[in-house]
Formats: C-alpha cells, structure tokens, sequence
C-alpha cells in the first residue's frame, strides 16, 4: 500500500530534507520500507506526487497548491530530485503510491486538489466497486464532474467536497487576506466522509468483506486534518505517526532529529512511516482518532461511533493491517509532546491525553 507525509512549518523547509535526503526520506520508503510485510506489492513504485503551497504572497500565484505527479517510481525521477533541491515550502503534502484501485496513470496518484484545498489518502475503501453508485447519486455534479482518475481515493475527496459544500463552504471560495476555511469544518466534513463510506459499506457488506482503511490528510493551506481510521471495533488501522519540535535537523549526513530546545512545535510532522530512527522523535496516533493542526498546536479527537473501543484497556490485532505492511510496532506517546484535547474529549479517550 501507500505512504504519505506532512510537513507544517512556521517557517518553510527545502523539499530535499523530506522528500530525498533522509536515508529513511519517504521516497526511500517507495522501495524500502521497514514496515512492509506484504509481498504482494514489496514496493510503492506506482506513482508518486508532492504538492506544496508557494511561502510568498503574491496574487498572481493564487492560494491553490503546486503538485508535481508522475507514474514513475519515486526513486527514479531525476525531476523530482531537482525539484527538492530548489524549493522550500511551509507546508508539503507527499505521496507513494502502491496501487489498490485505478490504472497507473498520472490522474491516480496523489495528492488530489480542489483550488486551495489538497487531499491523500493511504488505505482502501473496501468493496468500493459495489458501493460506487452511492457515491453518484449522493454527491452534487460540480464534485462529480472534477473526479477525473479511477481511484477510491478521490472518490473519497470529491464526497468530501460535497460534504464541505453541504456544510454551507464553498470548496471553491477564494478570499485574499483570508486563513482558509478553519479546522474544525474540515474535520467536520471529513468526519462525515468517513460517516457515509462506513454506512455505505454497511449496506452492501457481505459475509468476509474486509475493513476499509481510511487515513485521510486534507489542507487548505493553514489547516491540517488527518484521519487514522478503520471499520472495525478489532483491528488496528494502518500506521500513523507524528513528530514535533523547534527544528528537523540533519546531525549527519543522511540522519535527522527532531530537535527540542523548547517546548515550541515550530515543525510538524505527520508520517505513515517515520523518517527517522530516533525513538523518542515519534508518537503514534491512535487507531479511529483525527489529528488537527491549527496554529503550529496538535489537536487529537476520537472518532466515537460503533467502532469506538468504549473499554481503551482492550487491545486491538494488527494482523489485517501487517498483512498488507501497514503496521508499525513503534512508539507509545511521549511525556514531552505537546498535544491538546478539547475539553469535552479529555474523559473520552484518556490515553490521548500526553500533553506535557
């Protein structure tokens, strides 16, 4: 399956020091993952795409994101390594893809966008051959029309520019001055995509349907959403990871850090995969929750539906996930991050709650 990476800065990194530099960059990930357990599909070598937004505020380049795809493994395209080498950004969306669903062409690789908003996903929506037509007649024609690959993925991107649009946002709006459309109706309208996949997926199960497998990132270009999700009260879902400090340093060549010199979270990141080897760098994000980044903070939020673990001292298997290489035996949250639950979701989900 896919790995996918996010960067959030306060200020803009160049692409190399996440994209090739690393000796554990995602794209050393597209063939060398630690974490693949599938021999099926032993690499992401199906496509790939960085997208990022431009750190200068100029009306002529519009608030829409900069995406670079090609369908030649990661690894292999000089372009790609000239790209990062010349371009920093603030906010970075990357993309390997081992495909699930959709041919291999430019139009299925990620990440997906819509204007301002940008959007991947790593995983699949199970039977979604079967449950397609519900995706046709519940969204509106201006999101049907704009889907013009084959994959699950942004099937699942255009249902969740309907949804934002029945929020009462236009997926479409383009306000200069503005800081995009806000955390909270992002996840909103995620959270519903999810609503409607899972029922969907209810309503023509079959008797040994697997799970789907939802980790969602969309962005607007201030905001951050990210699901860690999967249909079922037992297994884990794939892997997801994030990491925060004051720098991403690289102390040697080829090895990076999380650097703390203070409890400021001047870098995000969020990983499939993580990119370094540190330990201490990363904390996993739990299975069913959404991870939100708003202002430089890390926000997490249980999604609590018939999925939910109500007893959190349960553990869950990962064996659906591992045997397709989506799991990561890793990290337990750390005492030194800084991450915030909303009051109302503090007694919910005790275990999230890691805030130093």
């Amino acid at each position: 399956m896919c790995r996918f990476l996010i960067f959030k800065g306060r200020d803009p990194i160049l692409l190399a020091h996440l994209l090739t530099r690393p000796e554990h960059s995602i794209i050393n990930q597209s063939y060398d993952s630690r974490l693949r357990i599938d021999q099926r599909r032993p690499i992401n070598g199906d496509g790939f795409g960085v997208g990022y937004y431009t750190t200068e505020s100029d009306p002529e380049l519009g608030d829409a994101p900069c995406i670079f795809c090609a369908t030649t493994p990661a690894w292999n395209n000089m372009n790609l390594a000239r790209l990062a080498e010349k371009t920093k950004s603030n906010m970075v969306f990357a993309h390997v893809r081992a495909s699930t669903s959709g041919v291999l062409s430019e139009t299925n690789c990620h990440p997906f966008s819509y204007h301002s908003l940008m959007f991947m996903h790593n995983g699949q929506i199970a039977n979604f051959s079967r449950i397609k037509r519900k995706f046709v007649d519940h969204m509106g024609d201006e999101y049907f029309v704009h889907i013009q690959g084959g994959t699950d993925s942004e099937w699942a991107f255009a249902l969740f520019l309907d949804c934002l649009s029945r929020l009462g946002v236009d997926p479409a709006r383009n306000v200069e001055g503005t800081t995009g459309f806000g955390h909270e109706v992002i996840r909103k309208a995620l959270e519903q995509t999810i609503s409607f996949v899972r029922e969907w997926c209810n309503e023509c199960s079959q008797l040994g349907d697997e799970p789907s497998l939802l980790n969602f990132a969309v962005t607007d270009g201030h905001s951050v959403v990210v699901t860690r999700y999967i249909t079922s009260r037992t297994e884990e879902a794939a892997s997801l990871h994030f990491s925060t400090g004051s720098k991403f340093i690289e102390y040697m060549p080829g090895q990076y850090r999380m650097e703390r010199r203070d409890r400021r979270q001047d870098v995000i990141l969020v990983a499939s995969e993580p990119l370094t080897f540190e330990r201490s760098d990363w904390v996993t994000i739990p299975t069913n929750t959404v991870l939100t980044i708003n202002n430089q903070t890390v926000l997490l939020h249980p999604i609590i539906d018939e999925f939910y673990q109500t007893d959190l001292s349960v553990p869950r298997s990962s064996n659906f996930a591992a045997s397709r290489g989506l799991v990561s035996p890793i990290v337990e949250p750390q005492a030194h991050t800084n991450v915030h639950l909303p009051p109302l979701e503090r007694e919910g989900r005790r275990r999230l709650s890691v805030t130093a």
